[in-house]
Order: structure tokens, then sequence, then C-alpha cells
């Protein structure tokens, strides 16, 4: 909450002053939330590999998904009597949840599946040039010049990661992997643009209480329960926990502080903490040009970064308000 500030003779240089200052804090710790989710998203892929590889379908880890954080979430709503949804924007909560949460979820394992981890990955990414064009065409957000560049590097740089650039043969292309996972991009891209029209006037735990059952009740029919082991059940609730609940909440307080496009840039972090991931767990390891997309990423980042604190303007006084009637 943002400190109250007087205007009055010298006291208000000092305030103008603070004002500054506390942007500054805010555009930073913006930055700092959204770094944390990209690493809780990061360890997404290495914890579902492993529940798939015992014998977890996709969708029921995206069903599971869905049912487990929504406790948490709802235990934070009722705690602060924050439950209601205006009339006007109950169908842009119901398409969050059917987009966003069952949708995203859903597809994304699917694309997994049809095409492999790294093409699901690097049609994923192209959610920064899909949030690009929404924000400037839904939320007024200015296409500057290093959003652009940013936009372009993360692209390469994700294409990069994934080992679609080194030529890697591993990697299958099919027309069913293509539109899996251009789906999934354009899914996950949704959730800058829902959230920051719905952000202002709700919470998180206000969105997701009725994000993630509106996503079960959608994705029930399709999902084919296994029996699970012990180590099954860690990874599911490991990915619910983790890489769901405490990744959404930490992403949506930072995009409170920045723009859409600029939080979808550094979340694409996310791919390199996930390749480290899988060095550390399966053995996985990058090729020269791997090695030189996970550059790019970070590259983007810092951009992005620079670019948000020369483009913050100095704060002014707020003028009188008009008189009213």
């Amino acid at each position: 909450m943002p400190p109250v500030l007087i205007f009055s003779g010298f006291e208000g240089i000092v305030c103008r002053t603070s004002i500054a200052k506390a942007g500054t804090d805010m555009t930073s710790k913006g930055y700092l939330y959204v770094l944390t989710a990209a690493v809780l998203w990061g360890i997404t892929g290495p914890l579902a590999k492993y529940a798939f590889s015992l014998g977890i379908e996709p969708l029921e880890v995206a069903f599971w998904r869905c049912v487990i954080p929504f406790f948490p979430f709802a235990f934070q709503a009722l705690r602060s009597r924050r439950l209601a949804i205006a009339r006007s924007d109950r169908p842009a909560v119901l398409a969050f949840g059917l987009v966003c949460v069952a949708a995203f979820y859903g597809v994304y394992q699917l694309a997994i599946r049809a095409g492999g981890a790294a093409m699901a990955s690097v049609l994923m990414y192209t959610a920064p040039a899909w949030v690009a064009i929404m924000a400037w065409l839904l939320l007024g957000e200015r296409m500057t010049p290093a959003k652009i560049a940013a936009v372009v590097a993360t692209l390469a740089g994700v294409a990069g990661v994934s080992g679609v650039l080194s030529g890697n043969a591993a990697v299958s292309v099919s027309p069913t992997a293509i539109v899996l996972g251009l789906i999934s991009g354009v899914t996950y891209a949704m959730y800058f643009i829902f959230g920051k029209r719905l952000l202002p006037r709700y919470t998180t735990p206000q969105l997701f209480l009725y994000g993630l059952p509106i996503g079960a009740l959608a994705l029930f029919p399709l999902v084919e329960f296994h029996h699970k082991t012990p180590g099954a059940w860690a990874a599911i609730v490991a990915v619910c926990i983790l890489s769901t609940y405490l990744a959404y909440t930490f992403y949506y307080a930072g995009l409170q502080h920045l723009e859409a496009t600029r939080a979808s840039v550094v979340a694409t972090l996310e791919p390199v903490v996930a390749s480290a991931m899988a060095f550390m767990w399966w053995d996985e390891s990058f090729s020269l040009m791997g090695y030189m997309g996970s550059g790019l990423i970070l590259g983007a980042v810092v951009l992005m970064i620079i670019d948000g604190r020369r483009q913050t303007p100095e704060p002014e006084p707020e003028p009188n308000p008009a008189p009213t009637a």
C-alpha cells in the first residue's frame, strides 16, 4: 500500500522525492516477484516428467493442478472476506477459468506428449509476442523499440534453449504438435491480459477461487484416473502448491507493478531454470546454441529492466479534483 503523502511547502519537495523512490522500489519489487514465479514455474517440467514416468496421464496432472491449489486460495479469500465478483465481471472470470486454467493446463500437457517438451516449450513461449500484440490492442500499452527487441530476443532465446535452432533431430514436428503448442502459447498469454484487466478490482485468491473450479469441471470429463504411488502424489502436490499456488501468487503480485509485456518477458526465465533442473535431475545438457539462447533470454530481461527505468516518468503532484455539482 503506497504511503500517504502530504504536499505543502518544503515538505512537498521531500514528498515528491519519496514518491519517485517509492515508484522505483515498487518496480524493483515487481521484478523480484515475477522472477520468483519464474523459478517456481521452472520446476514444473521436471516434477511433471517424474509424475509421467510413474504412469500419470497429462490431463490428470492438469486436473489436480486445478483441485489442490483451490484450497489455499479459498482460505486466503475467506480470510480476507473478499469473495464477491461483480455481475459485469462474471463473464470475464468464467472465460479466465475456461481459457487460462482448463485450456492452458490441458493443452500444454497434450502439446508435450504430441511434440515433445522442446517443441511445446518453444511454441508456448510465443506468449510474449501474443502479449505484446494483445496488450497494445486491448490495454493501450505502447510498443516501444525495446519491447519489440526484447520479445524477438526472447523468442530466439527460447528456441535456442529448446534445441530447435541447433537442429536437434529428437524434436518431433507434426501439425498436431504445432497447433497444440500455438494454442498453449495463446492461452498462456491470456493470463497477462486477464490479470491486467481483473486485478485492479480483485485479488489473486478471488480470481482462482472461481477460476480453478471452472477449470476442474471443464477437465473432469476428459480425465482418466490412475493409481498413484506416494512418489506420484508427491510430484503432483509439488506442482500444485509450488508451481501453481505460490507461483501465481508471486506473479500476480508482480503484475500489479509491471506492464503486461515486461512481466511476460521476465517470466521467460522459466526455461532457463527448467533446463538447470533437468541437468541436475535428468542429466540433460545444452548444446552451444542452447547456452546462447539462455544468454538471449537473460539479455532480454536486462533490456526490459533498463528500459522500464528509463521510461518511468518523474511523478508530479496530483491536480486538484474537479468541482462537483
